[in-house]
C-alpha cells in the first residue's frame, strides 16, 4: 500500500510574519513574496508555514501569485508557541559578523532575551538592532522555532548591574577563573542570565561590580581561551544541557 505523503511536506517554506495570524487571507508582499515567487517558485495551492511569534505555526496556501506579491489562505493552526526557557544572554556588543553569528546561534539554543552590554573594552557601542532582529528572524524560519528572542535596548553596564532584577541568578563568564559552568548552572532558579563581556574582558573594576551583585555566580568556560560569540554559544549550550529543555 502507497503511504500518504506528509502535508505540509518538509520541504514547505517558512516566514515570520508581523501579522497577528488567525483564519483567513493574509497578503505577502516585499522581499518575502520574492523569496517565494523567484526563489521557491511557489505556484497557486503550494503550503507555506507562518509564525507570528504569539499564536504558533499556521498553514497557508497560496491561493494567487503574482510577480510581486502572494495571497495565502490561512487555513488551521499547526501547533502552539513553543514554550521558551527562562534564560537571557547579555552580551558585549561584537563586530558585525561575529555578533551576527551570536545572535543567530542565541535563538537557534532558545534564549528568551538578547541584552546589548556596553561595557569600557566593547569596541561597538550599540550594534543596529534592526540587523540584528533579522539575523533573528531568518535562524528562527529555518531551525522551526515558533518563538524569537527579545532583543532589548542596549544598556550600560552600571545601569544593568544596578537594575538587576532579584531573583534572577546572574552567570558571568570570568576570564580570571570561576565556577565550571555545568556544576554552577545545575543549581538556582529557573530565571537566569549569562553575561559575555567583550573580546578584551571585563576590567578588574566591572569584575568587582558584577560579584557584587547578588545572585551573580563567576563561572569558567574550560581550560581554552574562547573569543566571545563562541563563549556566548557554549555558555548557553551548557545552560539548556544544565537547567533547559535538552
Amino acid at each position: 500500500m502507497i503511504a500518504t505523503p506528509a502535508w505540509p511536506p518538509q520541504s514547505t517554506p517558512r516566514l515570520f510574519v508581523e501579522t497577528m495570524l488567525a483564519p483567513g487571507s493574509l497578503r505577502i508582499d516585499g522581499p518575502q513574496a520574492h523569496y517565494l515567487v523567484a526563489v521557491m517558485r511557489i505556484k497557486i495551492g503550494d503550503p507555506v508555514k507562518l509564525f507570528d511569534d504569539v499564536s504558533g505555526e499556521w498553514l497557508g496556501v497560496a491561493s494567487a501569485v503574482g510577480k510581486r506579491d502572494v495571497t495565502l489562505d490561512v487555513t488551521e493552526r499547526l501547533r502552539e508557541r513553543e514554550a521558551v526557557p527562562d534564560l537571557w544572554l547579555c552580551a558585549a556588543p561584537l563586530k558585525k559578523g561575529r555578533i551576527d553569528w551570536m545572535v543567530e546561534k542565541a535563538c537557534e539554543l532558545g534564549v528568551a532575551r538578547i541584552v546589548p552590554v556596553v561595557t569600557r573594552r566593547a569596541v561597538v557601542d550599540k550594534p543596529k538592532e534592526e540587523r540584528l532582529r533579522a539575523h533573528m528572524i531568518e535562524a528562527a524560519e529555518q531551525c522551526g522555532r515558533t518563538a524569537i528572542p527579545e532583543l532589548a535596548e542596549t544598556v550600560k553596564l552600571p545601569a544593568l548591574l544596578r537594575d538587576w532584577p532579584a531573583g534572577r541568578t546572574l552567570f558571568f563568564a570570568d576570564e580570571a577563573g570561576g565556577v565550571p559552568a555545568f556544576d554552577a548552572m545545575r543549581g538556582g532558579g529557573a530565571a537566569a542570565a549569562i553575561l559575555i563581556g567583550p573580546e578584551g574582558g571585563f576590567d578588574d573594576e566591572e569584575r568587582a561590580a558584577i560579584r557584587a551583585v547578588p545572585g551573580a555566580i563567576g563561572i569558567g568556560l574550560g581550560p581554552r581561551i574562547l573569543r566571545a560569540d563562541t563563549a556566548a554559544a557554549a555558555a548557553v549550550a551548557v545552560w539548556m544541557a544544565a537547567k533547559g529543555d535538552w
